[in-house]
This record gives structure tokens, C-alpha cells and sequence, in this order.
């Protein structure tokens, strides 16, 4: 069984994906930290100098603060500005993931009419001579 296990771990797809989730990680947080603190404040400049963050709906009576935290200490809140930030974290990251994947298949459909516009190399000599060699002995 460890055998397996260390043919299972060895496998080219289990590192990619390894090291794919631990650079997603780190992405998510870049782009949660562009959201938060570039867009969100233009954003809020833009329409008035609000944050999303605060922004909730108290579900008790005994809400009264002015801040998300706050309320949450107090009671139950509907926090859907915490929702939106969310969501707009979502839409960038599937942007440029789209953005990103657009570029790579753009350089592979370069890469492979390079490839077909490429002349084909000459084969190895060893190759031609036994080529001559045979069309020599199929004329006989």
C-alpha cells in the first residue's frame, strides 16, 4: 500500500494539481486584496464614499450598530454588502483566468502553425541512405 501511495504521489498530475491549488491560493488572495484595496475604493468614491462591507439588513430588533461587526455581536444580520465584495472578488478572478486561458491558447494555435509552416527537416543520413538502399532493391 505505501508502494502505491508513492506511485499515487510520484504521478506528474497529482504534483501539477498540488502545485496549481497552492498558486490558486496565493491568486485568490491577490485578487481579494485588488478588490479590497484598489477597485472597492475607487468604486466607492465613484458613487458616494460607501463601503460594501458594512452594508446589512439587522434580522432582530436589538441591532442598532452601524458597523458589520458590531451588529454581528449584537444579532442576526442579512450582510449583503460582505455578499457583493464576494461576488465582485469572483467575476475578477474568472476574468482574468478567462484572460489567461485566452492567452494560451492564442500562443498554442501560434505554436502549431509555426509548426506546420516549418519546412520538415531533413532526415539523418543514416535515414537516406537506407531509403536509397531500398528503392535501389525494389528496382531489381
Amino acid at each position: 500500500m505505501i508502494k502505491e501511495f508513492q506511485e499515487f504521489i510520484a504521478k506528474g498530475n497529482v504534483m501539477d494539481l498540488a502545485v496549481g491549488v497552492i498558486i490558486g491560493g496565493a491568486f485568490g488572495l491577490i485578487v481579494s486584496s485588488l478588490v479590497d484595496d484598489i477597485i472597492m475604493p475607487v468604486v466607492g468614491a465613484i458613487f458616494g464614499g460607501f463601503d460594501f462591507s458594512n452594508y446589512f439588513l439587522p434580522l432582530s430588533s436589538e441591532v442598532t450598530a452601524s458597523t458589520l461587526d458590531a451588529a454581528r455581536e449584537q444579532g442576526a444580520v442579512f450582510a449583503y454588502g460582505n455578499f457583493l465584495t464576494v461576488v465582485i472578488n469572483f467575476l475578477i478572478l474568472a476574468w482574468i483566468i478567462f484572460l489567461m486561458v485566452k492567452m494560451v491558447n492564442n500562443m498554442r494555435r501560434r505554436l502549431e502553425k509555426e509548426k506546420e509552416a516549418a519546412p520538415a527537416a531533413p532526415p539523418p543520413v543514416d535515414v537516406q541512405l537506407l531509403t536509397e538502399i531500398r528503392d535501389l532493391l525494389a528496382r531489381k
